[in-house]
């Protein structure tokens, strides 16, 4: 039956016909399509936000218990340091290269080089009053806030609104302790910590049987509410983003994993497939923990000693889609305004962009938020965010792809280089880079 040979499909495979089928539907019902009286975007939207919150659900639980489960195998703290500098060492590279491929791009591209006046060329007002309803009273002090989100006042309300830096923090200290105590009460708690582990990934593997209904919800609303019509007069833009992204995620990040890795880059974007896709369906690196979490130890074979310590991180503040994206944002609204950013203007903007990728993670809209305190800090129009909203939606679940494959690579990386054996289909055939 179709259905029998639909389910034995692999998982990735299911994924990817959902979302072809997404763009397809969506396209031909759009917003006002229905039957019986009740619209197929309602039914997407329905849902596309049960399956978001059946992944949303499991965060908490699994970061706490992943974490601690990892540190608590720490066998002294020179180890955690040493694998705490890769980690952040691995991140600052791979932000500040994908920074820097976006100001590349957007210089030799310019997409933002138009002729007369851009609310007139790009068919959009940029409407300051909407800008800052849908960013809030955000401002560059929400860089400087990350540092007091790292040390929470209530650890469960920290938990309660999702402010998952506090959470890592603490589950962090909680497993570097764990493994101090006394025998008898190390093993009782980490037991019980290992149990909610196991079965936090029994759950993952649950809601991921039901991945391809979630991902055709989620993308057929995005698809149905958007169309096609958005990319008419930002194309150039949209084609200087995703050629950036694709630069990145193509080129840069398998050479990482090649060179510094000594792994087959094919391999490890066959093992992380079904991540990769549900990353750009959800636009959630986040939401998509569990399913990182279960393709970088099941697929790649990486430990969780690793994995439990440089992935929920890494979905925190590791942004290199989203630091791209912002640098190309603010040249393509400074290009649409005629303005010509010296190099010293455009050397903040890749400190600036740097930063705020980490500092505004976890906050609604935060590519955006992020974009107006780079906007503010060289001194452009805020209302330029304006221009982008069309696309920006997009353009967030293509880099929330690209977030996520490099945290995936950074916990393979950091793992050979502890040591650690990965999966077979991962061995090298050049002799000159085998160990």
């Amino acid at each position: 039956m179709p259905s029998l040979q639909f389910s034995s499909l692999k998982l990735h495979w299911q994924i990817l016909i959902a979302l072809i089928l997404a763009v397809v539907i969506g396209l031909s019902v759009g917003r006002d399509g229905g039957i019986f009286g009740l619209s197929f975007y309602a039914i997407f939207s329905f849902i596309g936000q049960l399956f978001l919150n059946a992944l949303k659900m499991l965060i908490v639980p699994l970061i706490v218990s992943s974490i601690i489960v990892g540190m608590s195998g720490f066998g002294g703290s020179e180890h955690l340091g040493r694998l705490g500098a890769k980690t952040i060492g691995y991140y600052a590279l791979t932000s500040l290269l994908a920074i820097l491929i976006g100001l590349l791009f957007a210089n030799l591209i310019q997409p933002g080089q138009v002729d007369g006046h851009p609310a007139e060329v790009f068919g959009l007002s940029a409407d300051t009053a909407t800008v800052q309803a849908t960013l809030g009273d955000r401002d560059a002090s929400d860089v400087v806030e990350v540092f007091l989100r790292l040390i929470p006042t209530n650890i469960i309300a920290a938990a309660a609104e999702g402010q998952m830096l506090g959470l890592i923090f603490f589950s962090l200290l909680y497993g570097f302790f764990l493994a101090r105590l006394h025998e008898d009460q190390r093993h009782v708690q980490r037991q019980f910590f290992t149990g909610l582990f196991a079965i936090m990934l029994r759950m993952t593997d649950l809601i991921m049987r039901f991945a391809p209904i979630g991902v055709f919800a989620l993308v057929a609303k995005t698809v149905a509410e958007t169309g096609l019509a958005a990319f008419g007069p930002l194309a150039l833009f949209f084609l200087t983003v995703t050629v950036a992204l694709a630069t990145h995620i193509l080129l840069v990040l398998p050479l990482l994993l090649y060179v510094i890795g000594r792994v087959n880059p094919l391999a490890h974007y066959m093992a992380m497939s079904a991540a990769l896709l549900t990353a750009f369906s959800t636009a959630s690196s986040s939401a998509t923990l569990p399913i990182t979490l279960d393709c970088v130890e099941q697929n790649a074979g990486v430990s969780n000693r690793t994995s439990s310590f440089v992935l929920p991180l890494g979905a925190t503040v590791n942004m290199d889609g989203t630091a791209l994206y912002e640098c190309v944002a603010v040249l393509f609204i400074a290009q649409a305004y005629g303005l010509e950013l010296a190099l010293g203007t455009q050397f903040i903007i890749v400190l600036l962009a740097l930063l705020t990728s980490i500092g505004v993670a976890g906050i609604p809209a935060a590519s955006l938020v992020a974009i107006t305190v780079i906007l503010s800090a060289v001194g452009l129009p805020l209302e330029g965010v304006g221009l982008i909203l069309a696309v920006d939606r997009l353009l967030d679940m293509l880099r929330t792809a690209v977030n996520v494959f490099s945290d995936s690579c950074g916990a393979v990386i950091i793992a050979r280089s502890e040591g650690e054996a990965l999966a077979a289909s991962y061995a090298l055939k050049a002799p000159a880079i085998q160990n």
